[in-house]
């Protein structure tokens, strides 16, 4: 290296060294103040708990108020929208799931792009879902309910908590792979849903395991089958929707936290740590695992590529069955 070029790499460095000790110690001193955890989805679903939760042990943690704030509307994209245009400071986080991935390709007209304007933290955990009816529905097994609606093309319908959440693209994937034509009704948010069901304004909805059990165990709803690979340990008795009438038919909802794009990397790796060690707590898991849910453990590098992989995934279902915003 020349003498020129050396001075000037040695200038470049020392220009980028208070910057660096400034940002090392605001991750330190993180946090200073209460952080707010956007959840764009309505109380009482899984993301709303899972996000107070994980909250409550991050202010026994650090010592400051993690607040939950809902911001629900479109499918999840307002609520969304809010955490892109906070400042990237960390004191702003995107309590998110599949919902995100999904919408990557099913809302072309929202004003931001998941990976260009979000960082990734943490995924936090994942449930499998429940495919439940209405008591009066007249079908006792999932071949059953699929043998009805073939019947009855265009005239069953299924509540999800709106465009592009988990519980409305496993209905279109039901949809497309059982060969039935039943119609979407989506709601607010989950617990909208939930309610249209029980009370029989719409007679079939996939919802998340640690939300709907409780329904299913009150008999406000019939249980006919679960979707994931195996049988949930909360509702052993169901056989899985691929065991009886959908082979290779899996649907699953996950949760994760993100932060604005820019966030400083100190502050996203250090929510990362606590994030990893809140959910490997032994209350926790087992909390979870008498909800049907399972902690899913990784680095912001690990859930960046889980996340590109999942838009992906989402984006070939999209296509496949032409799934428009309505």
């Amino acid at each position: 290296m020349t003498g020129r070029k050396y001075a000037l790499a040695l200038a470049a460095a020392l220009l980028a060294t208070p910057a660096l000790v400034a940002t090392q110690c605001v991750a330190q001193d993180y946090p200073a103040r209460p952080v707010k955890i956007i959840v764009p989805f309505g109380p009482g679903g899984p993301a709303d708990v899972t996000a107070r939760q994980i909250g409550s042990i991050l202010q026994e943690n650090f010592g400051q108020p993690f607040v939950v704030e809902n911001r629900t509307g479109a499918g999840g994209v307002i609520g969304t929208v809010e955490a892109v245009k906070s400042p990237p400071d960390g004191y702003t986080l995107l309590m998110m799931s599949n919902t995100q991935t999904a919408n990557e390709s099913l809302v072309p007209t929202r004003k931001y792009e998941l990976m260009r304007d979000l960082a990734p933290i943490a995924p936090v955990n994942s449930s499998d879902l429940v495919i439940v009816v209405h008591p009066q529905v007249p079908a006792k097994t999932l071949a059953e309910f699929i043998a009805l609606a073939k019947s009855q093309p265009g005239k069953l319908n299924y509540a999800s908590s709106g465009q592009g959440t988990p519980y409305h693209m496993a209905g279109e994937l039901f949809k497309a792979m059982a060969g039935i034509d039943v119609v979407h009704v989506p709601y607010r948010n989950s617990g909208e849903a939930r309610s249209g069901v029980i009370g029989g304004q719409v007679q079939m909805m996939i919802d998340a395991v640690p939300a709907m059990a409780p329904n299913v165990a009150g008999n406000q709803v019939r249980a006919l089958a679960t979707t994931g690979k195996s049988r949930s340990s909360v509702l052993a008795n169901l056989p899985t929707a691929s065991e009886t009438g959908v082979p290779g038919y899996e649907a699953t909802i996950w949760l994760g936290l993100m932060a604005p794009a820019g966030t400083p990397r100190p502050i996203i790796d250090k929510l990362n740590a606590a994030v990893n060690a809140a959910i490997k707590r032994p209350d926790i898991v087992k909390l979870w695992a008498q909800q049907g849910a399972v902690a899913m453990s990784m680095s912001p590098e690990e859930f960046d590529k889980y996340l590109r992989g999942d838009i992906v995934r989402w984006a070939e279902v999209v296509k496949k069955f032409n799934d428009k915003p309505k």
